[in-house]
């Protein structure tokens, strides 16, 4: 790849949860200007990015080349995180393919896909893993970087395969949102001894920046990151330790688990703009029965190593995210993580998740 340092990056998922993190770490410095896709510029998420200086919003969707070709053009990098949430998967497999072609004749110099762990074929195939906003990604990270090899020097490639927000785990409306039981700040997920990958969304935003600095070394790659593997025994612990109050997992059963918080958006499509009629789409409990599959029985690896050297001051422990969320909160004053979790509190903050924002609705 000839060497090139982009200037101009249009980001396609910059309203949602892993946007604002990334938008602000490329334009902290002004090294990079931002052209963010929003369907709805006057939303709260757009004003955030907005706010950020050195960002412009370019209103449309995604699913509609003419808006593609618009953001792609008088850009030389672009960041792509395609909503699977919104899309199901077979509109993000298309549309996905379609913004790789697009930014490739528009001239983008490098293009980074945000993506998920294919996990289906980590796990050899076995369809006990099938998380379908999982797999679609995962199948296009791959047939991206395939691409890539014939195409690397018109256009250099990169994927960034994250996984669950560290942050999903202390918010309403998520896989593994926590209650308060008598006192007791618990979660309830059926993850037997397994682990989770999580991911701290500020991380995301120096990985993201990192890709975009060292486009040699990273042409080709797939980083896959996290900040280690969670045990929730680990997660009650370190809770209890940095807060003082009493923390607890329980592994819950699968029936258990669809009959609890989650049992209105059980039969519900993943995909939201998904047909619920078509047999290709998921279900909200076939998805996340999946998807909490994948962490039980550890499908998913990650170099940590690797992650060291290239964010050596990176959060490496989920006590340390908790501690500095803890202090994060204080400053900001949404009180410490105790108070943070309250059902009183933890239903009245803004989700984190923007499918819950859009209230699964709206358009591609």
């Amino acid at each position: 790849m000839p060497t090139h340092s982009t200037s101009k990056i249009f980001v396609i998922g910059g309203t949602g949860a892993q946007g604002l993190p990334v938008i602000g770490a490329l334009v902290a410095d002004k090294k990079y200007s931002v052209r963010a896709l929003s369907r709805d510029p006057a939303s709260r998420r757009a004003n955030a990015l907005r706010a950020l200086g050195n960002v412009s919003i370019l209103e449309g969707t995604f699913a509609d080349e003419a808006i593609l070709r618009e953001g792609f053009r008088g850009c030389d990098g672009a960041y792509v995180n395609i909503d699977g949430f919104n899309t199901g998967e077979k509109a993000e497999t298309y549309w996905a393919i379609r913004s790789y072609e697009i930014a490739v004749e528009e001239g983008i110099k490098f293009f980074v896909y945000g993506n998920l762990d294919y996990a289906l074929k980590k796990s050899g195939y076995d369809s006990r893993f099938r998380a379908g906003h999982y797999d679609g990604k995962g199948r296009m990270g791959e047939w991206i970087l395939f691409q890539n090899q014939a195409n690397k020097d018109r256009m250099g490639a990169a994927v960034f395969t994250t996984g669950p927000y560290m942050e999903m785990a202390i918010s309403a409306m998520t896989p593994m949102t926590p209650s308060v039981e008598d006192g007791v700040v618990t979660w309830r997920v059926p993850l037997g001894n397994g682990a989770v990958p999580h991911v701290a969304l500020d991380d995301c935003g120096y990985y993201a920046r990192w890709l975009f600095d060292n486009p040699e070394r990273a042409n080709g790659m797939n980083l896959e990151v996290a900040i280690e593997h969670v045990e929730y025994q680990k997660l009650a612990a370190a809770f209890e330790k940095v807060t003082g109050h009493p923390a607890q997992y329980i592994d819950t059963d699968l029936d258990a688990y669809w009959n609890g918080p989650l049992k209105a958006a059980a039969d519900l499509p993943a995909g939201y703009n998904a047909d619920p009629n078509d047999k290709s789409t998921m279900s909200f409990r076939d998805n996340f029965t999946g998807f909490w599959n994948v962490w039980k029985y550890g499908v998913v690896q990650r170099d940590y190593g690797l992650l060291d050297e290239i964010h050596p001051n990176r959060i490496g422990s989920v006590e340390q995210w908790l501690r500095r969320e803890d202090q994060l909160g204080r400053e900001l004053g949404k009180g410490n993580l105790w108070e943070r979790v309250q059902p009183e509190n933890l239903y009245k903050a803004p989700p984190l998740l923007k499918l819950t924002e859009d209230k699964r609705k709206g358009t591609l």
